[in-house]
């Protein structure tokens, strides 16, 4: 199998990933639960991770590195702790669900919710920022690349504007952490919200957020921490005011040594050799007929993501002709990105998408192409 979905997930791993996960479960007791060594090897554990992470934003703070599940539940803690009934969110049309549904929620419950629109072609129109602004403002919320086309955001751009009109920024990072530079002090970023299964090569199941300093989240969860056990509130110290229960010790672990593989490989070479594939794949395929492809291509800078449609041909039937005659695994749909495809005019067909990691070649990137060549073909 080809596989060309790591947009979903990455796959394979760094050497040592798997490795390192079954050390710490040979190893590892719970992470603050105890003064053991096995306790204390946990929890050495973890804490190298969150400085290793904290490293990766900019961070100076490892303590406000809090782990999760994934960015899903990162971006959950990080809109409920911040924002509340009677505050205004911007947000664009290009976020995942995983940004919508909280967002959604929150306006359910008395909040005001507006999005920068995307054109046609899914492009911002960064204007409309300034025109959204209210006095009741009070954050932004949006995606650095956008998971369905690969385009990334300006959070240069956001960032300056959160700063200029004293604004939280909330960024989540789920397709870029560990494959472009994210720093939170010099891109006023207040928090960074990410997955440790896609860019940065980790185990699923791992994940987290990185809280800026002076920023201060309510607890989303509440529970065991291991520490004030007598208090019936959370804890107010970071990291366990935003860590209720047993960490995910084996999987942070993996994502340890996921992150010593992107720091000695490179952060820059691992993007430059996914957008050379991405790329490559882009111009094989562009102008074949009947193919549309989705997003701006011209910028020079962009996710390893290709998304595109064959004639009238449903999304789900292309992909499974890429898998089951191919040998090639993509994604189909609507990839958890609502607005963003009523915006390119694609809800009911979905979108074909191709992404690419460090682990693919150019064999693999030519063979795709050369499938869609053929679908292509008969589908005339």
């Amino acid at each position: 199998m080809i596989y060309l979905d790591n947009a979903a997930t990455t796959r394979p791993k760094p050497p040592g990933v798997a490795e390192a996960v079954v050390a710490a479960m040979e190893s590892c007791g719970n992470s603050g639960r105890g003064a053991h060594e096995e306790a204390l090897a946990a929890s050495r554990t973890v804490y190298a991770v969150r400085c290793r992470a904290a490293e990766l934003f900019g961070s100076k703070h490892p303590e406000r590195v809090a782990f999760t599940p994934n960015s899903t539940a990162a971006l959950n803690i990080a809109i409920a702790g911040a924002l509340g009934p009677g505050d205004h969110v911007i947000s664009t049309d290009r976020e995942h669900n995983s940004v919508l549904r909280p967002l959604y929620r929150l306006r359910a419950a008395g909040a005001a919710v507006d999005f920068v629109p995307a054109d046609e072609n899914g492009q911002l129109d960064y204007s409309a920022f300034e025109r959204l602004l209210r006095p009741d403002t009070k954050a932004v919320v949006c995606t650095h690349a956008s998971n369905l086309t690969g385009d990334l955001t300006d959070i240069e751009f956001v960032g300056d504007f959160c700063r200029r009109h004293g604004l939280l920024f909330i960024l989540d990072a789920s397709q870029t952490a560990g494959v472009f530079p994210i720093d939170m002090e010099r891109q006023h970023i207040g928090v960074v919200c990410f997955t440790g299964h896609k860019g940065l090569m980790g185990p699923q199941g791992t994940g987290g957020l990185c809280v800026g300093e002076g920023i201060e989240l309510r607890p989303f969860l509440v529970g065991g921490t291991g520490v004030h056990s007598y208090s019936e509130t959370q804890p107010e110290d970071y990291p366990t005011r935003l860590e209720a229960g047993t960490l995910n010790s084996h999987g942070l672990a993996g994502l340890g040594a996921a992150l010593d593989f992107l720091k000695s490989t490179g952060p820059e070479t691992i993007r430059r050799h996914e957008q050379a594939l991405s790329r490559r794949f882009y111009e094989a395929v562009r102008d074949l007929p009947g193919v549309r492809v989705y997003g701006d291509f011209s910028a020079p800078e962009r996710a390893a993501i290709v998304a595109l449609n064959i004639g009238d041909l449903d999304s789900s039937q292309v992909s499974d002709e890429l898998a089951e005659r191919f040998g090639i695994a993509t994604r189909p749909g609507a990839h958890c990105a609502p607005r963003l495809h009523r915006c390119l005019g694609t809800v009911d067909q979905g979108a074909v998408r191709f992404s690419w990691s460090w682990f693919n070649t150019q064999e693999e990137t030519d063979t795709a192409a050369e499938a869609v060549a053929i679908l292509a073909k008969e589908a005339e």
